[in-house]
């Protein structure tokens, strides 16, 4: 594992810096980052070559929305992490990217099936462009494999995978179900923005397509919004294609930002890892928190499958109040001074949110049958790069503001 990650740390720092990209003809790899091309015209020297055209690939000039040496970089230095892949298309959010992936594998007719503890805007974009383009989604609870294998059909053509859940955080064993939707034929699609290809090799481990949001660890500073699809050369083209055929283009600026992120994300993931890790132990010991969501605790749900398939983890888990009421969680949250009150995670900022999946679950119960059903008020916490213990130091705080709120 530490060589896989020395390994990955060392690719980091020199992916997508190729000397044509990073200098000048004279001067070759003459700076430490590409510069950011900003132009929507690419001109050509002569009506020769503008007849003749430029290759349609990435790395060769021939109009803005194709890229500039600026995206070319970002998803050539992603190709370089995501063992397995061909290449990387970059879109501007992650909703794109599970969009446009979903676009290049999906056909009127089809049925795609989504896990159950899927992000909600991938349920919104099943259950709203795709049904509107003939698509029936069905979802399935990502704990059983078995009803994965009852809700296939032949026309199912895909299956949208998230692991662990991004509010629930259960981890579905992700190599058997890839495995099983290959031996049916059917295309597997991870959202993996969770463990980043670092955490997860997702290719390598039987996925077809890998989606993450960009905007969350690879960003990791709150300031750009982008997502990318990998894949190997089955998938590779047809997600490019469907990407130009649909316009999707990312600024330059944002690559530049993006670039600049992955370069420290093997840094930045280990230590919110490990905040992750010491926030969350301490969470379990309180008799304020029924459960803590957290794969990475040893004894917390899904820690098994975590330990092992993933090689790594990030900030980002939930824990469930014992009791009280959603006006106490509010009051909880609102006490919080050192984690912010916002939807994205993965920037150097912790954050906070309130967790309430019950009412999108379609194919899985919410609380899990065996819980009191009185413990339902979760919370989602994104440990940033502050120290830890300030961190439960703001927590324990605010668990004092939820007992009187509570009346616990």
């Amino acid at each position: 594992m530490a060589e896989d990650r020395d390994d990955i740390a060392t690719r980091l720092v020199a992916a997508g810096r190729q000397e044509d990209w990073t200098g000048t003809p004279a001067y070759p790899g003459a700076v430490v980052n590409p510069a950011v091309w900003r132009g929507s015209t690419h001109l050509y020297p002569d009506m020769a070559a503008l007849r003749r055209g430029r290759p349609n690939a990435d790395g060769h000039f021939y109009y803005g929305r194709r890229g500039s040496p600026t995206q070319w970089a970002l998803a050539d230095a992603l190709t370089a992490i995501e063992p397995g892949a061909a290449g990387t298309v970059l879109y501007p959010s992650g909703v794109a990217a599970i969009a446009g992936a979903l676009l290049a594998v999906l056909r009127p007719g089809d049925v795609l099936l989504v896990t159950d503890n899927a992000y909600e805007p991938s349920r919104n974009l099943a259950n709203g462009l795709l049904r509107d383009y003939g698509v029936e989604t069905r979802f399935f609870d990502p704990l059983d494999l078995a009803g994965f294998e009852v809700a296939c059909c032949d026309r199912t053509r895909a299956v949208l995978l998230e692991a662990p859940g991004s509010l629930t955080m259960e981890v579905c064993d992700l190599p058997a179900l890839a495995a099983a939707a290959r031996a049916r034929g059917v295309v597997s699609l991870l959202d993996n923005t969770w463990a980043s290809p670092l955490g997860f090799p997702a290719l390598a481990r039987g996925i077809d397509i890998t989606i993450m949001s960009l905007t969350k660890h690879v960003g990791g500073h709150s300031d750009m919004m982008m997502g990318s699809a990998a894949a190997g050369p089955q998938w590779y083209g047809k997600l490019r294609r469907t990407a130009l055929m649909l316009g999707n283009v990312v600024s330059p600026d944002d690559a530049a930002l993006a670039l600049r992120g992955l370069r420290t994300l093997a840094l930045r993931l280990d230590r919110t890892t490990a905040a992750a890790l010491q926030v969350a132990t301490w969470l379990r010991a309180r008799p304020e928190v029924a459960h803590v969501l957290c794969p990475m605790l040893p004894g917390a749900p899904g820690h098994d499958a975590w330990r092992r398939d993933f090689t790594g983890g990030c900030g980002l888990f939930s824990f469930v109040l014992a009791g009280g009421t959603s006006a106490a969680r509010d009051a909880l949250i609102d006490a919080l001074r050192l984690f912010g009150i916002g939807y994205s995670w993965g920037g150097f900022e912790s954050l906070a949110t309130p967790v309430d999946p019950a009412a999108i679950r379609t194919a899985s119960s919410w609380p899990p049958r065996d819980w009191n059903p009185e413990d339902r008020f979760g919370v989602r916490l994104a440990i940033g790069l502050e120290h830890p213990q300030d961190l439960i130091d703001d927590l324990a705080g605010a668990l004092a503001t939820w007992r009187t709120a509570a009346g616990f």
